[in-house]
């Protein structure tokens, strides 16, 4: 089953509500890779034994893995941490989440700067691609349990808005307009 994702509504509501327009405007798996947002559907109930996440890892060169349970109960400064990540920011590395259990929302612009709302729930692992801009909420469950992929040592910084000038993004934009090279083949 393919992830949901649909261009947000222009409403100020609570973010962890869907924020879907009427009549729904649906965003298809291949629009998102032409933002460079990659997406596969795993197996979460056997993620330490999955062969397919395995060769994603070593194909994709993803050698430092953590886990992170995001709700009330777990997570030190909840309110400040959803927050800071509900903030519009970049990074200068892939962002690269699997979920394991729950569900959230990852919100990406398009290339005409909308909101598009990306739903992952377990089994889904989504990879967004350096200098994107993004943000992340939970939805009305409050829970969601992820595994955090990263490349070497994991830098956790963001960049909030604006960041035209940061190296990652003017990559990113690049990458938009030339097209350059193709990537692992998502599904």
């Amino acid at each position: 089953m393919a992830i949901e994702a649909w261009f947000m509504d222009d409403t100020n509501e609570d973010p962890r509500l869907p924020h879907r327009p009427n009549p729904k405007d649906l965003v298809p798996l291949d629009q998102l890779a032409e933002l460079g947002v990659l997406y596969w559907h795993l197996n979460s109930n056997d993620y330490e034994n999955d062969e397919e996440l395995r060769n994603i890892r070593e194909t994709r060169g993803y050698n430092y893995m953590d886990l992170l349970d995001i709700c009330p109960e777990k997570l030190d400064n909840y309110e400040e941490k959803l927050k800071n990540f509900y903030t519009e920011h970049i990074h200068g590395d892939e962002e690269i989440r699997y979920c394991l259990e729950g569900s959230g929302y990852f919100d990406v612009r398009d290339k005409n700067d909308r909101w598009i709302r990306i739903w992952i729930k377990a089994g889904d692992l989504i990879i967004l691609p350096a200098g994107i801009y993004h943000r992340f909420t939970l939805d009305t469950s409050n829970y969601i349990r992820l595994m955090r992929l990263f490349i070497g040592e994991p830098v956790w910084t963001a960049y909030n808005r604006p960041q035209e000038d940061h190296p990652a993004r003017k990559d990113y934009i690049k990458s938009l307009t030339e097209k350059v090279g193709l990537p692992l083949e998502a599904h």
